[in-house]
C-alpha cells in the first residue's frame, strides 16, 4: 500500500494536467515554447504515472480496470468484478 502522500501527489498531478491541457495545446500549436516553459512542470502529461485506484501500487497496473494485478485477483476471486469468473478447464 502506497503512502497517502504519494497517492495525493499523483491526484494533484492529474488535476494539474487536466487544468492546463487546453492551454498547453494552444501554446504547442502556436509554437510558443517559452510560454510552455512558464507552465508548471506537473502540467505535463508525461509526468503522470498509472497507479492503482485503491492501493496506489505503481506496478502491475491493469488499464482496463484501473487497479493493480494483486487487487484485481482478490476482487475477482471475491466476485466483486461483474462478468469475471475464474478459468477452469
Amino acid at each position: 500500500m502506497a503512502k497517502e502522500s504519494v497517492k495525493a501527489r499523483e491526484r494533484k498531478r492529474v488535476a494539474d494536467v487536466t487544468k492546463y491541457a487546453a492551454k498547453r495545446k494552444a501554446l504547442k500549436e502556436a509554437g510558443d515554447y517559452i510560454g510552455l516553459d512558464k507552465l508548471p512542470r506537473n502540467a505535463s502529461p508525461v509526468r503522470l504515472h498509472n497507479r492503482c485506484k485503491l492501493t496506489g501500487r505503481p506496478k502491475g497496473y491493469m488499464r482496463k480496470f484501473g487497479i493493480n494485478r494483486v487487487t484485481f485477483r482478490e476482487m475477482a476471486l471475491a466476485g466483486k468484478i461483474p462478468g469475471l469468473t475464474k478459468a477452469s478447464w
